[in-house]
């Protein structure tokens, strides 16, 4: 999938490329201020994610039920999962928010010795 029909799904688009932007800010001209804009960041990317994880899951649930109806329980569940769109993809989004979480301690000026 392209992500390009709509804003719900142009949003991991732009919330990956203003990621980026961040950790390029923080690593250019690391600050305090940086600092909070890009974990802020990190955890609306995280919040991304998870809604892109139920977006997928609940339009897979909506494509096994028109292919389906009768589908229920563990059934309706395992074609969800597995069903047309990726329904855990977005959690790679959360997983890189939290190595970008995770890194916040590391600043330029510890790893450039002087």
């Amino acid at each position: 999938m392209a992500h390009t029909e709509g804003a719900w799904q142009k949003m991991p688009l732009v919330l990956l490329a203003a990621g980026c932007l961040a950790l390029l800010l923080y690593m250019a001209k690391p600050s305090d201020t940086v600092r909070r804009v890009f974990l802020g960041l990190m955890v609306i990317i995280a919040m991304g994610g998870a809604s892109g994880v139920m977006l997928h899951f609940n339009s897979n649930v909506e494509f096994a039920k028109e292919l389906d109806p009768e589908l229920s329980g563990s059934a309706l569940l395992g074609e969800s999962l597995t069903g047309a769109t990726p329904a855990l993809a977005p959690g790679a989004m959360i997983l890189l928010a939290a190595i970008g979480w995770a890194c916040r301690r590391l600043d330029r000026r510890e790893l450039l010795p002087e």
